[in-house]
């Protein structure tokens, strides 16, 4: 089995752009198409070809450039089933649980919902990895800007569920910012803070702080330590639902 190449890079102020290449049957497809020259530098780079656009939510922020790259290398966009009249140039929907191949690799559609009603995110088990857009961020979860905590909460028990040593792909450089909030939810979280004293030396020195893992985020992450007995005395919510946990956390994070 050939291995899945992965190019990270930076586009416009604080996104991510991916690209993933299958060597064996030479397709190349865009995570989300935030800006299109940082996506043309990072081809250019690899001498990769792109010919795929994989879509996890609407925003302008990971459109942008669908028309343009599309024009100049027509690509398929593939993306949500429930956000194809928002998505620039759609050619092919997906829904939770359905699977289509990538040259060698078979991805699997996860249905995210929260940040967005129609959110996906895109999991390709054999190469042991996840590309969550904006439902998970290291040491965060996406803004509830369309959905509910239920929603979204619902979400990330299906990303908790995948094999720990998954790595993490997210939308945003938004780990530092998160680091500081989640030390207020989760002070006393050994792991956490070794986290952020990690996170905060990677951006001092200009290098991006993902991936990550889910079983790194199970551990450091408060959005997926809802069962958390610390953090539960900490919002004086010993008894509440796992649910409310969680709800509780997005307002906090909301007004922090």
């Amino acid at each position: 089995m050939t291995n899945l190449q992965i190019e990270q890079f930076s586009a416009r102020s604080d996104n991510f752009g991916v690209l993933i290449h299958d060597p064996e049957t030479n397709l190349t497809a865009s995570i989300d198409a935030p800006e299109e020259q940082p996506i043309l530098d990072a081809l250019k780079r690899r001498g990769w070809k792109l010919t795929h656009i994989l879509t996890t939510h609407h925003h302008n922020d990971h459109v942008e450039a669908n028309l343009a790259l599309k024009k100049r290398f027509g690509v398929e966009i593939i993306g949500p089933e429930d956000e194809k009249s928002q998505i620039p140039g759609i050619d092919r929907t997906l829904s939770h649980g359905e699977h289509f191949q990538f040259g060698s690799f078979d991805i699997e559609v996860i249905s995210t919902p929260g940040h967005t009603n129609g959110e996906i995110s895109f999991h390709i088990p054999s190469a042991k990895v996840l590309f969550a857009g904006d439902t998970l961020f290291s040491l965060g979860c996406g803004r509830l800007l369309e959905g509910t905590p239920a929603t979204m909460f619902k979400s990330l028990q299906k990303l908790v569920a995948l094999p720990g040593d998954t790595q993490v792909y997210c939308g945003h450089e938004y780990s530092e910012s998160n680091a500081r909030f989640a030390l207020t939810i989760d002070p006393d979280n050994s792991a956490l803070k070794e986290r952020a004293r990690e996170i905060t030396a990677l951006r001092a020195a200009g290098q991006p702080t993902l991936p990550s893992t889910i079983l790194r985020e199970m551990a450091t992450n408060p959005f997926l330590r809802w069962h958390d007995p610390a953090i539960r005395r900490n919002l004086k919510l010993e008894n509440a639902t796992d649910e409310a946990v969680f709800a509780e956390i997005r307002k906090r994070k909301d007004h922090f």
